[in-house]
Parts: structure tokens; C-alpha cells; sequence
């Protein structure tokens, strides 16, 4: 991984350990803004070409997850993803229950509360004390009156990691859809959609997958495809994109229905040279990396007596550790001071590893909380 670490020119200057948030700026992805601008400059309006980049776009999520292209939409977002998704629940006809966790990132759960307004009813599964959702918690909510089972993955508030399979089979055994967000999980732990057992699963490219904000995928089962007719749309979406009817609605007859208006052009480049990364080191092979590098920062943690929040069982946490702090913007802030960047959220610090990170970055890391131990919690 030393080799790629070179590629990220923020680690001349700074241990970079936000990849939750934001993954760092590497030089393949300026370089692919850089080709975007120079064909716009060149050739103007590149439809045909735009369009080919948003399929490899496709293909190359779908790769990552083991699912077929045609199975996966394009989108800006997850957040229009979902909202496209539910857009084609039929809650009128009995199945009006959307369960949520309370680990959700907001789009999800506000999304659900927003069908509150088509008569559709919420459910929230509560974490236990120690971070974790027992399975039962789930299990109790879903009944037969049902539509959707959302869950998160890895938690953006706590680095917990869903059994995501156990809760899709939960899922399944009722006869209910089950959308996985996985954007905290995208390329730092491997996804097969069919492994895991899924009828939806969101991700985008602005944290572990390396790109920008504004690009976004959903798998899609393919035997889901004509059954679910979205009514939030847009002209990408239609059977055939350049036929330009404006007299009827025809969407297509894969994933693609969910897709919506014009692709976001500049970030699919970028994601092409984020995913590329990816791709390149292997998923299997970052995860392995990171572990060995989570192993020995929350070993350090446990000597300078942090509280960690993240769960630490088995299976149970990926690349995003959370530490509670007394003041956590101020941590990060002393951490910033130190050329250290993390992120908050509630009353932790967070503290994200990914392929570029190394071993010296950890002792980077523990010796700077060590400094500011006055305000771990």
C-alpha cells in the first residue's frame, strides 16, 4: 500500500485519518478532472463520450459489489437514490411500515418520516448500551405489514458493523425488501450483494471509494426491476434517453429507471479514478491493511485509557473507530494543530483508516491524543 500512499500528496504534510468524511485528493483523481475540463475545452458539449463514462462509471460500482451493471443506478446521491426507491413503494396497499435503525445516516431516516405523509408508519430499532443492534431487535419489528427494512452497514456515529446478511434473511423469510446503506463500508470491506442477500444497497464515492461528493450508486435486484415503478424520476431514467418524448412516461427496464436527470459529468470522472484505486489495491487487501492498523490503534487507545464507543467484537467494527471525548470539536481541533485531520460526531472523536494509512500515522495518532488526554472522556 506504501506505493499508493505516494499518490496522495496530503501525507507530505498531514497524517490524513478522515476518510469517514472525505477520502484524500489523490493525483489520479485531479488528473481525471483535469481530462474532463480538457475534452469540454476542446470538443464542447462530449454527450457521446459523457454518457460511455457514465456507463463504465456503472459497471465499475457493480464490479466492486459483484452485482451486473444493469443492476445498478447512477445517481447524484444517496439521498435521491432512497427517495427514487420509495418513491415506488406501494405503502397504500397495506404494506405502509418502513423499519429503520437509529444508526442511520439522517437521509434515511428522514426520508422514511417524510412517507409519513403518504400514510406510511416508522419504526426505529434501538441499539443496545454497548453500540451493538441485536438481530431480535430487528426480527420483533418486521411484520407482515412491512414494506422496507433499512440498515447502515458500518454506522457513520458509532464504526459499528451491521450483519447486514442476518438482517436481509430476517428480511426475506417475511417476504420484505431489505436496502442496505453502505456508504461507510464501500471500498474498505468487501460487498457481494449476493452474499449478503439484499434487494437494495446504496454507496457513493466521497469517503473509502476516493472521489468527489455528488456521485452515488444503487444496486438493484434484477427481479426487482419491473415491479417497482418510481414516481420520482428524471430524463436518464427513460427507456430511451435521446428519444426526448415529453408526452409519456417510459421508464427503463433495468435499474437504470432509477436513475434521474443529467449525470453529474465531472464526478463520474473523478469516481472512475477513485474507484480505480480501489479497484487496483484490491478490497480484500485494504481491509486486511486496515484491520492490522485498527488492531494497533485501539490497542494504544486501551493504554492511555480512552473510551472507545466503536463495538469491539468480532466482526463487529471496520475501518472507523470512534473515541468519546470530553470536548470533541476541541480534540479535533488540537489534532488539527498537529497536522492530525479526524472528524466528530456526538460525543466522539472519529478516527477513519484506509490504504494509505500506515503504521507511523497510528503512533502519530496515539501520541497526539497522549498530548491531549485531558480531553478523552
Amino acid at each position: 500500500m506504501r506505493g499508493l500512499r505516494e499518490r496522495f500528496p496530503i501525507f507530505e504534510h498531514t497524517t490524513y485519518a478522515n476518510s469517514c468524511s472525505q477520502g484524500a485528493l489523490s493525483v489520479d483523481v485531479r488528473r481525471a478532472y483535469e481530462e474532463y475540463l480538457a475534452g469540454w475545452d476542446e470538443h464542447g458539449a462530449e454527450w457521446e463520450h459523457w454518457v460511455e463514462r457514465a456507463e463504465a462509471a456503472r459497471a465499475a460500482f457493480a464490479s466492486l459489489v459483484s452485482a451486473d451493471p444493469s443492476e445498478v443506478a447512477v445517481t447524484t446521491s444517496v439521498s435521491q437514490a432512497v427517495s427514487a426507491l420509495v418513491s415506488a413503494l406501494p405503502l397504500e396497499r397495506g404494506r405502509a411500515k418502513i423499519v429503520i435503525s437509529d444508526l442511520e445516516f439522517p437521509t434515511v431516516g428522514q426520508i422514511a418520516h417524510a412517507q409519513e405523509l403518504r400514510g406510511a408508519e416508522v419504526v426505529h430499532v434501538l441499539p443496545e448500551d454497548d453500540g451493538t443492534i441485536p438481530l431480535e431487535r430487528f426480527a420483533e419489528a418486521i411484520d407482515e405489514r412491512t414494506a422496507l427494512v433499512c440498515c447502515t452497514a458500518i454506522s457513520y456515529r458509532t464504526g459499528y458493523r451491521l450483519d447486514v446478511a442476518e438482517v436481509a434473511r430476517l428480511a426475506r423469510e417475511r417476504g420484505v425488501l431489505c436496502l442496505a446503506d453502505s456508504y461507510q463500508a464501500a471500498g474498505a470491506v468487501p460487498l457481494d450483494v449476493g452474499e449478503l442477500g439484499v434487494d437494495f444497497l446504496t454507496a457513493g464515492t466521497v469517503k473509502y471509494l476516493l472521489a468527489s461528493a455528488g456521485l452515488a450508486f444503487m444496486y438493484v435486484r434484477s427481479g426487482l426491476h419491473e415491479q417497482l415503478l418510481p414516481t420520482q424520476t428524471g430524463w436518464f431514467a427513460d427507456e430511451d434517453v435521446f428519444r426526448m418524448d415529453v408526452s409519456d412516461y417510459s421508464p427503463a427496464h433495468d435499474a437504470r429507471r432509477f436513475d434521474s436527470g443529467t449525470p453529474p459529468v465531472p464526478n463520474i470522472y473523478a469516481g472512475l479514478a477513485g474507484m480505480g484505486i480501489v479497484q487496483e489495491a484490491g478490497v480484500e487487501a485494504i481491509e486486511a491493511h486496515v484491520r492490522g492498523l485498527v488492531d494497533e490503534l485501539l490497542a494504544g487507545l486501551d493504554e492511555l485509557g480512552a473510551t472507545v464507543v466503536t463495538p469491539r467484537g468480532v466482526g463487529d467494527h471496520g475501518p472507523l473507530v470512534c473515541v468519546r471525548s470530553t470536548d470533541p470539536e476541541g480534540l479535533v481541533a488540537a489534532l488539527r494543530e498537529r497536522a492530525i485531520v479526524t472528524s466528530s460526531r456526538d460525543q466522539s472523536v472519529r478516527i477513519s483508516l484506509h490504504l494509505y494509512n500506515t503504521r507511523e500515522d497510528v503512533e502519530r495518532i496515539l501520541a497526539a491524543l497522549g498530548e491531549c488526554r485531558g480531553l478523552l472522556a
